[in-house]
């Protein structure tokens, strides 16, 4: 990490730039209006992986430039082990989501393939497998558990949780809009069924168009 010796107040302002920055390219590229844009230039086929090389471009920005500051809190004995098990769990829970999706594709390499073999690609069924049948967005559900679960809070890690957190519900939103965009009555049936990204109904947060 670099350390460009700002000041708190600086080094919290300038981690909220590089966070506002991925926010920015991450949520903007995948929403399916910048990509039929992009699409203008490139083949639909380069999209997927066009987005992903500029997504870890942007990640690696916030991992090495982000600034560290002082400590709020520091959990110990139990409450630390308890944390770090927490932070665990969520991982296999990420494994399990994308196994449920059945086509995940986060490098785009499929579509890259199909389209130098000359291969169409076929439309995407809506199903609903896993923890997709408690949550509509699980891998969202468990990034937040994971982002929470630091047994370290510094100042610069609590703007992180919030700042992170925010934009997890707003683009949870956004791709609502793409989904039902893409599957049309399928998708809006989903939400009467299944929360968004708690699994406790009394939390439960509806979605509608």
């Amino acid at each position: 990490m670099v350390n460009l010796e700002l000041d708190e107040p600086q080094a919290l302002l300038f981690d909220a730039g590089l966070s506002l920055a991925f926010f920015i390219q991450h949520s903007g590229m995948v929403r399916r209006s910048f990509r039929r844009f992009l699409f203008r230039f490139s083949p639909e086929a380069y999209s997927g992986a066009i987005y992903s090389i500029l997504s870890g471009i942007f990640l690696f920005l916030v991992v090495i430039f982000w600034q560290g500051t002082s400590v709020l809190l520091k959990a110990e004995g139990i409450t630390r082990v308890l944390l770090r098990i927490v932070y665990i769990l969520p991982v296999a829970g990420f494994v399990w989501g994308v196994k449920a999706l059945g086509f995940f594709d986060p490098f785009g390499i499929k579509g890259i393939l199909g389209y130098q073999r000359e291969r169409k690609s076929r439309p995407v069924a809506f199903t609903v497998r896993g923890p997709y049948c408690w949550v509509r967005h699980p891998l969202y559900l468990f990034m937040l558990v994971m982002i929470w679960s630091c047994p370290n809070l510094t100042t610069d890690r609590l703007l992180f949780n919030i700042l992170w957190s925010a934009w997890i519900f707003v683009g949870t939103l956004l791709e609502e809009r793409d989904l039902v965009e893409q599957f049309g009555d399928a998708y809006r049936e989903y939400p009467e069924k299944v929360p968004m990204l708690s699994p406790f109904k009394f939390i439960k947060v509806k979605f509608m168009l």
